[in-house]
């Protein structure tokens, strides 16, 4: 059984966000087996897919090195990447059936285009801690999938650095909020991009994700609204990489375009047992 290495939201090697997508099996192997494997890949994510039998859609499944999530754009993004450039697909559309739902690529260019659900936040107090935990006081938080935490300018969201065990234990208890934190801004004037953003996610076992396509669910219809644009242009600052994401929202829909690099193949020497 192979894998795939790649790097999602990227233009060129070593840039994006990194996910191992296996290639299709026939049925899904236990979970204990794919939360092994995605501890022993050590990536942001690694992800399985099962066919279903109808062309060019399959399921979809992802895990960090600590768990299931039930939404991952950069692995989406990768899996697509493979199965057509790695593993033969012919289909021109592919449809994933997800724990969020049916997730839609197609091929855009030299790149690819995602439809994924928009998760629209709403404005709360600032949580307690937060202030403390990034060194710099938010001007507004938001809350939906993850908090957000909206700062003065680009230059505050590049220089952070955070206490990661501190954000891990702020949010909102008993939902996927919690140790999950954006930290975006509007970008300087003149440059090429319209957000700037960093994603801290301890926790779902990261402390912080290189690209992270269901953080821009959230920052697209929130930007869009402060802006006026329905498309926007950003990047996720992740110190010595950085992703390149540009999101139209489209009703409740977002989509997420981005571009896809092949990094290794690997030959498994595991089966599922």
């Amino acid at each position: 059984m192979r894998q795939f290495l790649i790097d999602a939201f990227a233009t060129a090697p070593f840039r994006g966000n990194q996910a191992c997508i296996v290639e299709p099996m026939a049925g899904w192997p236990p979970d204990s087996w794919m939360q092994a494997l995605a501890q022993e890949n050590n990536q942001a994510e690694t992800a399985y897919l099962v066919p279903t039998g109808e062309p060019g859609r399959y399921r979809l499944r992802w895990f960090t090195p600590a768990l299931e999530v039930p939404l991952c754009g950069h692995a989406t993004l990768a899996a697509a990447h493979a199965l057509w450039t790695e593993l033969g697909e012919t289909s021109p559309q592919l449809v994933f059936d997800t724990l969020s739902g049916p997730l839609i690529v197609e091929r855009v260019g030299a790149g690819y285009r995602m439809d994924f659900p928009a998760d629209p936040p709403r404005r709360i107090d600032c949580p307690e801690g937060l202030e403390a935990a990034l060194g710099i006081r938010p001007l507004e938080v938001w809350a939906a999938g993850y908090l957000v935490a909206v700062l003065p300018d680009a230059a505050s969201v590049r220089a952070l650095s955070p206490d990661i065990a501190a954000i891990k234990e702020i949010g909102m208890a008993g939902d996927r909020r919690r140790g999950n934190l954006i930290c975006a801004a509007l970008a300087d004037a003149g440059s090429d991009f319209d957000v700037v953003s960093r994603f801290f996610a301890p926790g779902s076992g990261i402390a912080e994700d290189p690209a992270t396509g269901s953080a821009h669910c959230i920052l697209a219809p929130l930007f869009a609204d402060k802006l006026g644009q329905d498309r926007l242009r950003c990047f996720q600052a992740f110190p010595g990489r950085g992703g390149e994401i540009t999101c139209t929202v489209a009703g409740d829909r977002v989509l997420l375009d981005g571009q896809a690099v092949t990094i290794n193949e690997a030959q498994l020497r595991v089966m599922p047992g």
